[in-house]
């Protein structure tokens, strides 16, 4: 299969965001209050990634859960839409995305949501899952049930990024497994800091170098850290006028990252890109309010290169 891997995959429940936008502050219980705008669109993780992944140019192989209810439907229409046929791990009645109720103010976001997390995985499910992912280039992982096909595509050959994003249980002793089994991990600080129990996002990456000989820290706003053969250095943010919200930054700079990897750019360049598609994400509202084509990102790379040229 080694000479035949020309896609990238991943495993990973859908989300729907409900998105109500401009509002001057958030309700107090018993309160309503109206927003200046109103969107719904597809949520943040693996299936956002891999459809900006795929306007990139690079084949995707999508594996989630939908059923037959409301937003499933919207989901569907939504895949269709960006050209995707997802393979489908779902068959019964509830319903079996999650969704988010996102809240955005001048100042920040809030959220309520719906859902399991990630997709049950009993064993027709890991089945299924391994035979439309097998093959794959590189694959995107998150934590669920589904760690032995991610450990089978591995020993496939498949470069492996790890994105876990935040919860209260974040620890080494926690994510272990996939920690050691990942090529790349993709933490924001705040995640970094607390999985590693450090204060500093380069005290992190020194933890994190135990586990990976490249490692990268988002910085938010301040760009991106990133660790290789013993040296720290920082890649500078790319913006695209006004940052207006920050929602699926996170899983655009994985699309871009990964499109790095899956044509084989260095590392500081695979961050770069990753900078590229974060920075285009947050000029709109929504994890797919705001995307490039594959020339387009190519165009900003070279014309970022250019400018940080010593």
């Amino acid at each position: 299969m080694a000479g035949n891997r020309v896609f990238a995959a991943g495993i990973g429940s859908t989300n729907v965001d409900l998105l109500y936008t401009g509002l001057a502050a958030l309700p107090n219980e018993g309160e309503e209050v109206y927003s200046d705008g109103f969107s719904v669109q597809l949520g943040g993780g693996v299936p956002a990634t891999l459809l900006l992944l795929s306007k990139l140019g690079v084949p995707v192989k999508i594996v989630t859960e939908l059923g037959d209810d409301l937003f499933s439907r919207f989901a569907r229409a939504q895949f269709s839409a960006h050209g995707a046929e997802p393979v489908n791990l779902y068959a019964g009645g509830e319903i079996p995305l999650n969704i988010s109720s996102c809240l955005i103010t001048a100042h920040d976001r809030s959220f309520v949501s719906f859902g399991h997390g990630s997709p049950r995985a009993d064993v027709q499910a890991q089945q299924t899952a391994w035979e439309a992912c097998n093959g794959a280039k590189v694959v995107l992982m998150q934590p669920g049930g589904f760690l032995p096909v991610y450990e089978k595509l591995k020993a496939q050959g498949a470069t492996v990024v790890f994105d876990c994003g935040w919860s209260e249980d974040l620890s080494l002793e926690t994510y272990r497994p996939y920690l050691e089994l990942a090529d790349y991990y993709t933490p924001n600080q705040k995640e970094a800091c607390r999985l590693t129990n450090t204060s500093t996002p380069q005290a992190a990456a020194k933890v994190l170098a135990r586990y990976f000989d490249r490692v990268l820290v988002k910085l938010d706003h301040d760009g991106c850290l990133g660790l290789e053969n013993g040296e720290m250095f920082t890649v500078a943010p790319v913006q695209f006028g006004k940052a207006v919200d920050s929602t699926g930054a996170g899983d655009a700079f994985s699309s871009g990252f990964m499109y790095g990897l899956y044509h084989g750019y260095p590392f500081a360049d695979c961050l770069l890109l990753g900078n590229i598609t974060g920075g285009k994400c947050v000029s709109a509202v929504g994890c797919l309010g705001a995307s490039l084509a594959e020339e387009e990102l190519l165009a900003r790379f070279r014309e970022e290169k250019e400018k940080h040229r010593v």
